[in-house]
């Protein structure tokens, strides 16, 4: 009888250990490269994002959590460490860590009405004549913390940046921009976002694209497929559909200026795939 009991307590303590295990939340490893994003506005967005992922999923109360970072290598240390059934990431760490993580993306942003971005390079009007003319000069943007993707994706493999400008990482496009305007810089690299922002600002100096890269695919959330099920995938992928539309969830998507979530053929990456591979 004795014996009976004990094994019974330790079933049930066993029982108990294991809903308690099933309790602690999945990470979602959040990485926003170069972005000068507020890390408690942003894991404020974030927390705000999975209850309603949680929400429409139908998932249970508290079953995410997030960590946000804006380095690279602390996102590389992030998904090492929690190793992540979903992240949202930069299209740069995707190509670089797609096959150590069998990612595979979700959903695609939409911004400002597309769902590619252009990069470009800009000088004060008429300094340089085309973007040879910057060999050995000074290039700033928050953008250059994805050294690798600016290299291999953005000027497709035909420039050895460290070898060929002066890299100045900032982690604020506009204090660049301003950089640029008193003549501290002599480029700056920028992303459609911050492009289009340019109308806002108010510079003393005239500004002009010296390079314009091809069409770029924006990327938004990915999964690593040999942990996740196809119907985890698509529970997930439909959540963030519907998450831009509500009024909780809106918070993060204005955070990063996403305007909706939209299911993406995973096909409009390869070429991006192909470029990664050949780069230097």
């Amino acid at each position: 009888m004795m014996l009976k009991t004990r094994r019974m307590l330790l079933t049930a303590l066993l029982a108990l250990f294991s809903v308690c295990a099933a309790a602690d939340p999945e990470i979602i490893v959040v990485c926003y490269p170069g972005g000068y994003v507020n890390i408690k506005d942003a894991n404020g967005a974030m927390n705000a994002m999975l209850r309603v992922v949680e929400r429409v999923g139908h998932w249970p109360e508290n079953s995410f959590d997030s960590l946000f970072t804006a380095k690279t290598d602390e996102c590389r240390k992030l998904m090492a460490e929690k190793n992540p059934k979903f992240a949202f990431t930069s299209l740069g760490l995707y190509l670089e860590l797609r096959g150590q993580y069998h990612l595979t993306p979700l959903v695609q942003p939409r911004i400002q009405g597309r769902s590619s971005e252009r990069y470009r390079v800009m000088i004060k009007k008429d300094r340089y004549l085309s973007l040879d003319a910057l060999k050995g000069k000074t290039l700033g943007g928050t953008v250059l913390e994805e050294e690798a993707f600016i290299g291999k994706i953005v000027f497709e493999g035909k420039y050895d940046l460290a070898n060929f400008f002066i890299l100045k990482p900032s982690n604020q496009a506009i204090r660049a921009l301003r950089s640029l305007d008193k003549g501290e810089l002599d480029a700056m690299i920028l992303n459609e976002q911050q492009y289009s922002g340019l109308v806002s600002l108010h510079l003393d100096s005239a500004l002009a694209t010296v390079f314009t890269s091809s069409e770029i695919p924006l990327i938004g959330v990915v999964a690593d497929t040999a942990i996740t099920t196809p119907e985890e995938r698509s529970r997930f992928g439909d959540a963030l559909s519907e998450m831009c539309g509500d009024a909780e969830g809106n918070k993060l998507c204005e955070l990063f200026g996403v305007e909706s979530f939209a299911s993406v053929n995973v096909a409009v990456y390869e070429p991006m795939v192909k470029l990664w591979g050949e780069g230097k």
